[in-house]
């Protein structure tokens, strides 16, 4: 699946042709009204709010969102395997580093967290998250849930101890971007990454992920349930999968929390 560009331009970014858009002021959560979208679905749809009432990251955990703040999903169908659709969270992962760079010109300042968070100068700006139904050997519709903190973050004590503290784009490098602007960079990113995606393969988007992650070659801990391994992340693998160096041995983890 391809989506073409419009000529819905903002800030030099432009729309996706064919991809619709629902703004809403308050909403439970992105992620929730964007799944009650999908029995109508007819093309890709982004959701976005004002703010959210009930909104959750990773394992169910709880998303603040104060309004100033970007709150989106993407909802669509996507061709292929429930591995392959997964891999998508690379590509929002691009898509937003991409759209941070372009609306701050701080391209430095940003990394990636494997699997799904997006760094600002060293602290956490966003998150990603992935529903998806089944059908089959594949998937019915994903939705690719992202909040950004574009105006304000957490309070450390929120956060879990040892994880990476939130940071906001306004505190770190003073441009006040609104979550309407920040949507359609957001939009036209993922579009193009969607479509490298689409006739290259993976291949790139890990190249292109891997030039951009953070502490790559360094010493990580990375914990699933009770286990905790700790290693130099040495790559990624055509799956997505982290790959440790663990004592000269390699490991490859699909799924676990990094921490640094």
């Amino acid at each position: 699946m391809i989506w073409p560009l419009s000529g819905d331009v903002t800030g030099g970014a432009v729309w996706p042709e064919g991809v619709a858009r629902h703004a809403l002021d308050t909403v439970d959560s992105t992620n929730a009204y964007a799944i009650s979208l999908a029995p109508g679905l007819t093309g890709p749809a982004w959701v976005i709010a004002g703010e959210q009432t009930a909104g959750r990251g990773r394992r169910g955990r709880v998303w603040t969102s104060p309004r100033g703040n970007f709150y989106g999903s993407l909802i669509f169908r996507p061709e292929g395997t429930a591995d392959r659709a997964a891999l998508r969270s690379f590509i929002a992962a691009l898509a937003l580093y991409d759209a941070c760079s372009e609306l701050t010109g701080l391209p430095q300042a940003f990394s990636l967290k494997w699997p799904n968070d997006v760094l600002l100068n060293g602290g956490k700006l966003a998150g990603i998250l992935l529903e998806s139904s089944s059908a089959g050997a594949g998937v019915s519709h994903l939705v690719i849930g992202i909040g950004v903190n574009l105006i304000g973050a957490p309070p450390v004590e929120a956060v879990e101890a040892g994880a990476v503290p939130p940071v906001s784009l306004l505190g770190e490098t003073g441009c006040r971007v609104p979550p309407e602007q920040f949507l359609t960079h957001l939009a036209a990113g993922f579009a193009r990454w969607e479509a490298v995606f689409a006739n290259e393969g993976f291949t790139p988007i890990r190249e292109a992920w891997l030039s951009r992650a953070a502490r790559l070659g360094e010493v990580i801990r990375a914990r699933t349930g009770r286990i905790e391994r700790r290693g130099i992340f040495e790559t990624i693998d055509a799956g997505g999968a982290l790959i440790l160096n663990i004592d000269g041995r390699r490991e490859v983890i699909p799924a676990a929390e990094v921490f640094f």
